[in-house]
């Protein structure tokens, strides 16, 4: 594939027609996009485009990183706005909108397209993308914008069909394969449709047997398939190969990488650390360091420098004592000197 038609919006669609709708609920999102893990695994996607689409279209895609989004012919007035909500259990669905769009030169008179696009940003395969086309407030055309997004006529599309998932990621179907339902439309009411407009109920129970449907479909066209022809070649278990580092984006292959050195190592490391309960001695007394004998040997000494330490304090206060006791018994002289004569102090 040519960097060219890349840049000219040539994407990897799947390949059974999604029936419209004129407005897609969050919840039947969701819903699509689980199952569409499911469908991926088996189906191979086609080359496309997406032009000029109209009210009510629905387009699942898958997305590369290195790609940005394919343009669609549609001119938008409005910046694009992202959403992000909880869709469950660990899931958060990203929503993406922008408004006011138009086909320049064309027969739309006022900007009043309306395009979504949906994925899992958490719970699901983030590269897998919903796109709904529908019908919203009008503007009128700014007449500086009334320009084609894109050059016309569109480039042939030559490329085969690809596996974007499962054990199959990477390996391309050509139109000469019969490889199940990828290289023929279905029958009526087959793929992902929504179903018409009434109850959500019923609408999420249509879309369901739908889908359950076309995953039989799925496995009796493989199994026929295998039963006429010789078995495929081994799965090749090096991620390296040419053709899926080309389509799919580093962080897959390095998620896909990590996923099975982590099963790898699992194996080893498991038995290694649970194969065998392995037996502990009882700890240690935290008086196990220190000598008992050097302990109590310590403690005599001690109680020897106190016993001693106390009878020289005894000692001293007696000696203060006695010293004290000493002073006391001297009654002193009790006369006093009056104008120079003597007189005894009456008592």
């Amino acid at each position: 594939m040519s960097v060219s038609s890349q840049h000219e919006g040539l994407c990897l669609r799947y390949p059974e027609p999604l029936g419209p709708q004129a407005n897609v609920s969050y919840e039947a999102a969701v819903s699509m996009l689980m199952r569409a893990i499911q469908l991926a695994q088996h189906t191979p996607f086609v080359w496309g485009y997406i032009d000029k689409p109209q009210e009510g279209h629905i387009y699942l895609i898958f997305m590369t990183q290195q790609l940005p989004f394919p343009p669609d012919g549609i001119r938008y007035q409005d910046q694009e706005q992202k959403i992000i909500m909880p869709a469950g259990p660990g899931r958060e669905l990203e929503v993406m909108e922008v408004k006011f769009g138009f086909v320049p030169n064309s027969s739309d008179t006022t900007a009043w397209r309306v395009r979504r696009r949906y994925r899992m940003h958490k719970g699901g395969h983030p590269q897998l993308v919903l796109i709904h086309y529908g019908r919203g407030q009008p503007m009128p055309i700014m007449p500086n914008l009334n320009q084609p997004v894109r050059n016309y006529p569109l480039r042939p599309i030559n490329e085969p069909a690809l596996f974007v998932m499962g054990e199959k990621i990477g390996q391309k179907v050509y139109p000469n394969q019969h490889s199940g339902p990828a290289e023929r439309p279905g029958p009526p009411g087959m793929g992902m449709s929504f179903g018409g407009i009434g109850n959500q109920q019923a609408m999420l129970a249509q879309q369901n047997n739908n889908l359950e449907a076309l995953e039989r479909r799925s496995q009796r066209d493989r199994s026929g398939s295998m039963n006429a022809r010789a078995p495929p070649p081994a799965r090749i278990e090096d991620d390296d190969s040419a053709d899926e580092s080309d389509m799919m984006s580093t962080r897959t292959l390095a998620l896909t990488r990590y996923k099975r050195n982590h099963e790898l190592m699992n194996e080893v490391f498991m038995y290694a650390a649970f194969s065998r309960k392995k037996e502990f001695p009882p700890p240690k007394s935290p008086y196990s360091v220190f000598d008992i004998a050097n302990v109590e040997a310590r403690v005599a000494k001690m109680t020897a420098e106190i016993d001693e330490l106390r009878s020289k304090a005894e000692a001293r206060r007696e000696a203060r004592s006695n010293a004290d006791g000493a002073v006391g018994d001297d009654p002193g002289d009790v006369s006093m000197e009056v104008s120079g004569t003597t007189e005894e102090v009456p008592t």
